[in-house]
């Protein structure tokens, strides 16, 4: 099992993962270390590869039926955990509870306080992204901003993600800034580079400790699953929680 993590230093009270294709019992064209029930694979291989994960966690994850929005759900003493709730963000305070959320070409985004009292984690598709749910998930935190760390786990890479001109008005409609984040083709689409309009996104929020977005998941196919490139596929999965 290769796990990557955050960079992020002086901060031993918060532990984070992030799962890669390799190791799992999962079969072609799912292999090996596919986490998602809702593609199409075996699910006692996916069960399998969500123990394998789960011996790394100090409890099971909480995940989330991802829907493309900017919804937050809340994981506190109140939270029912029998229940697979909608929403693309997760938050909490509670300790060794881990969330997760999974990906295969959009943006993971792992969050904490600099205090490791506050832990979060993002599904940023493009369409999360410009309903705001960076700004939604920040909105739960008690800490300021510029107090907040955010690490940009494997997505994209803006030599790969097409959009339409679509895509592009919705962004430039929120502010110019994020024009620089999308290169005209000859086709007259657009090349869109989904880790610089979140670090836009958030430093525009006031988050400045932001780090990550060195990987390509639709190049990079020994490491990552990416639906752009091969359609069916899996799902990798990155995780926080405070210890």
């Amino acid at each position: 099992m290769n796990l990557l993590s955050a960079p992020w230093q002086r901060l031993d009270s918060v532990a984070t993962l992030s799962t890669t294709r390799e190791g799992g019992a999962s079969k072609a064209p799912f292999s090996n270390m596919n986490l998602g029930l809702h593609v199409g694979d075996n699910k006692r291989h996916v069960l399998k590869n969500r123990t394998l994960l789960n011996s790394h966690l100090p409890n099971p994850a909480v995940w989330l039926n991802q829907t493309h929005s900017a919804e937050v759900v809340v994981v506190d003493e109140q939270f029912d955990f029998s229940i697979l709730q909608d929403g693309d963000a997760l938050f909490t305070t509670l300790i060794n509870q881990p969330i997760a959320i999974m990906t295969a070409d959009c943006l993971p985004i792992l969050m904490t306080s600099s205090n490791g009292g506050e832990v979060a984690a993002i599904h940023g598709g493009w369409r999360g992204l410009e309903q705001g749910i960076i700004k939604n998930t920040l909105s739960y935190f008690k800490t300021n901003n510029e107090n907040i760390y955010a690490w940009l786990g494997p997505a994209i890479g803006p030599t790969k993600f097409e959009v339409g001109i679509d895509v592009f008005d919705l962004f430039k409609a929120h502010s110019v800034l994020f024009t620089q984040a999308f290169q005209l083709q000859q086709n007259q689409k657009y090349l869109a580079d989904i880790y610089l309009i979140a670090r836009i996104q958030l430093q525009i929020l006031g988050v400045k400790n932001i780090s990550g977005g060195e990987y390509c998941t639709a190049s990079q196919k020994e490491l990552f699953f990416s639906y752009r490139r091969d359609g069916q596929t899996g799902r990798m999965a990155s995780l926080i929680w405070r210890k």
